[in-house]
């Protein structure tokens, strides 16, 4: 039976439309295929994401740039890694159909047609997103007209091949890295740290409007030439997202507020030897490769305000002399201040010399370690005698900074005031090799001279150390002991070890705080004001200066001098590193004082001044001087080696009394008077005015002879401590 026509019609149709389905199916297969062969006869041409290096501060600010291979300062970036706010207005302002489109966009492609046809030129290029990467990443599209026909058909087909060999992600991932931000600055994360010195994790609407715009004209609108090109196009990107709802006109309000500040486009060169060595250290943990993003422990605000102290004081110091600071949190260990020069700019002072890390004699400043050793020894107490007079030490006669001696001294003034021979005689108690390994142990690693062993010059700077190892070991001061290495990169270990007991850290600090007295207390529990306890250090022929300095948040370490190793005359820690470390501590926020308790460990002790013993062990009579003492342990040794039984009696100092005036023979233009120590054994020191001026044995008078008017003091002192003073007056010396 014959169908009907209507069936006959149905039927008809039904083969047109499977034949119009397989010539469609075949266009398309014949089409994949034609692009798969043009895909391959003309292939995208390789993308460089070189990107540039970023030192960056612990909150995200740029301390140091670095160009790409290229010359660009460029920074490979994915999505994850920018604002929300930043990514909303891109896709809006520039594609919203980027994630549905494969590569080109019909109907803005259509539009654009249209517009050309009627008005004979390209009024709006119907680009998308993809299209400007293929643009940025093919060099023939980069130098030609973007707007011919040819180009727009160019860019078309390397969007599709992009959309063939790239996620959308990747694509956009492309367009955040290259999209021009004006000069030589790429993408949106160089483009963020350059001109608004942030994160691009971190922009404001404002912020994330004006990144947006800079690629459409971004010699035009750069921000730091064009500020006000800048704003204006910053506002249209701001008054669309109002048009699309993606913003409210409250929110865009706000957002124009802002204004366009834009620093001119330079190198940043913040800290830059600090830098220099986390770039040189995360390179090497690549294996040689360039890494992009280096984060540090540094904090910008207080790496700023040191760079500025050192700027203002740089201007004042004679050639070649340069400064360093190392600020250490004793917490976290990590570094916040890093200058390893004192200006960068300035090569005369070799500037590219970092002199936190250079190797220098210390000087004095491993004093504070030597007596905690010491005191954990059991060998002193605050208040033990020391004597400070010319002795020599197997052929080793250590003098004093300042070419005087000062006779007997405790423990606290021979510290405070950096005496000299008081520490080499302990060192001698101690053990050089002993005080070396402690040193060591707090990572303080003390350079000798080749085939040469630890000894008693260590103490006065016979060793090389760095800056970075002393603010590291002097921490052990502030937190019971305990060393610590200075951290620079967040992910540092924590590195930490024991260089003296809490007790012994306790009053060392205290006595370089200025007290040392538990009857006279510089500073009570709680008290206000800020407690730093610090200790300077000068090296031979005055080559280095130092300070070191502790408060309960902060390390701090200065040195000043000649980075070539030079003698720098006249330039020692007190006059030039204290100053400034006193300037730097008080600039530092501390937060509040804690109460400091002292250890079980350390007792309050009254004892008999000279002899060093408990008050109640020597008979009575016999105690000239009564001294409280912070004891460690409980324990109170003799004040000095050899020291007499204390029940002999006391030098004294005869032939002239307290409080005598002398005047001269009529006619002689001096004053001669014999002295004579009373009580003494051996050999015995005449001090006057602190000065040796004679060395004798005891049963010889020692014949003054003065010449000038004037107030003395006049001591004699025996080799096991035992001395005596008196002050006198010379008047009526006829001047020559």
């Amino acid at each position: 039976m014959r169908a009907g026509p209507s069936g006959a019609a149905g039927g008809g149709r039904s083969r047109r439309w499977r034949r119009a389905g397989l010539c469609a199916a075949g266009a398309a297969a014949a089409l994949a295929v034609a692009m798969v062969a043009l895909d391959r006869l003309y292939p995208l041409p390789p993308i460089n994401s070189d990107g540039a290096a970023v030192v960056v501060a612990a909150g995200g600010a740029p301390l140091r740039t670095y160009p790409s291979r290229d010359g660009v300062w460029r920074y490979p970036v994915t999505p994850e890694r920018v604002s929300p706010r930043y990514l909303d207005t891109l896709l809006t302002y520039e594609d919203r159909w980027f994630y549905w489109h494969p590569g080109v966009n019909p109907v803005s492609l259509a539009r654009a047609g249209w517009q050309w046809l009627a008005n004979r030129r390209i009024v709006s290029g119907g680009s998308t997103l993809t299209m400007q990467v293929a643009r940025l990443i093919d060099p023939q599209l980069a130098g030609r007209p973007s707007r011919t026909l040819g180009a727009k058909l160019r860019q078309a087909w390397r969007a599709v091949q992009l959309e063939m060999h790239y996620s959308k992600d990747e694509i956009l991932s492309l367009y955040l890295t290259h999209a021009p931000m004006g000069g030589i600055v790429e993408g949106v994360e160089m483009g963020a740290r350059m001109w608004l010195g942030k994160s691009p994790a971190d922009l404001s609407a404002a912020e994330a409007a004006l990144l947006t715009a800079l690629p459409q004209a971004p010699s035009r609108l750069r921000p730091d030439r064009h500020p006000e090109a800048a704003r204006a196009a910053r506002d249209k990107v701001l008054d669309r997202m109002a048009e699309l709802g993606r913003a409210s006109p409250a929110e865009v309000a706000d957002a124009k507020i802002e204004n366009v500040v834009a620093p001119p486009l330079r190198a940043r060169w913040m800290a830059p030897l600090a830098a220099q060595r986390l770039l040189q250290d995360a390179a090497a943990g690549r294996a040689g490769g360039r890494p992009g993003l280096v984060r540090s422990t540094l904090d910008a605000d207080t790496q700023s305000a040191v760079e500025r102290m050192l700027l203002d004081r740089v201007d004042g110091l004679p050639p070649k002399v340069s400064m360093a600071v190392l600020v250490m949190d004793n917490d976290s260990l990590e570094v916040k201040a890093y200058a390893g020069s004192a200006d960068f700019s300035d090569a005369s002072r070799y500037a590219y010399v970092d002199m936190v890390r250079a190797v220098r004699s210390p000087g004095s400043t491993l004093k504070p370690f030597l007596y905690a050793q010491a005191l954990d020894q059991g060998l002193i107490h605050s208040e033990s005698l020391l004597i400070d007079a010319p002795l020599s030490f197997g052929g080793y006669a250590p003098g004093n900074f300042q070419a005087a001696f000062s006779g007997p001294v405790s423990v606290a003034q021979a510290l405070q005031r950096s005496l000299n021979v008081p520490a080499v005689d302990l060192l001698d108690r101690v053990g050089p090799a002993s005080f070396a390994s402690v040193m060591l142990a707090g990572g303080v690693r003390l350079r000798l001279p080749a085939g040469a062993s630890p000894n008693l010059s260590l103490i006065l700077g016979g060793a090389g150390a760095t800056l970075e190892e002393l603010v590291g070991a002097y921490r052990a001061l502030a937190r019971g002991g305990i060393s610590g290495r200075p951290r620079l990169r967040p992910g540092d270990p924590r590195i930490e070890s024991r260089m003296m007991s809490a007790g012994a850290a306790w009053i060392v600090r205290d006595i370089l705080e200025g007290g040392g007295h538990p009857d006279r207390p510089f500073y009570e529990s709680g008290s206000p004001g800020r407690r730093l306890a610090w200790k300077t250090g000068t090296s031979f022929g005055f080559r280095d200066a130092w300070a070191v300095g502790v408060t309960d948040r902060w390390t701090i370490g200065v040195w000043v001098g000649r980075p070539d190793g030079t003698p720098n005359p006249g330039f020692f820690g007190a006059n030039v590193a204290a100053p400034l470390l006193q300037d730097i501590v008080a600039a530092l926020p501390e937060g509040p004082q804690r109460a400091r308790a002292r250890p079980e460990t350390v007792q309050a002790v009254v004892t008999c001044w000279p002899l060093g013993y408990r008050l109640g062990s020597v008979p009575s009579g016999r105690c000239p001087e009564q001294r409280a003492a912070w004891a460690l342990n409980d324990t109170v040794p003799p004040s000095f080696p050899g020291y007499a039984d204390a029940s002999r009696g006391p030098l004294r100092l005869a032939g002239l009394a307290d409080g005598s005036v002398l005047r001269p023979v009529p006619g002689r233009r001096q004053v001669a008077v014999d002295v004579q120590a009373e009580g003494a054994a051996g050999e015995v020191w005449w001090m006057l005015d602190g000065r040796v001026v004679d060395r004798r044995q005891a049963d010889h008078p020692f014949n003054l002879v003065l010449g000038r008017d004037g107030r003395y003091t006049l001591t004699v002192m025996d080799g096991q401590g035992r001395h005596d003073s008196v002050v006198f007056e010379i008047a009526g010396v006829t001047p020559r």
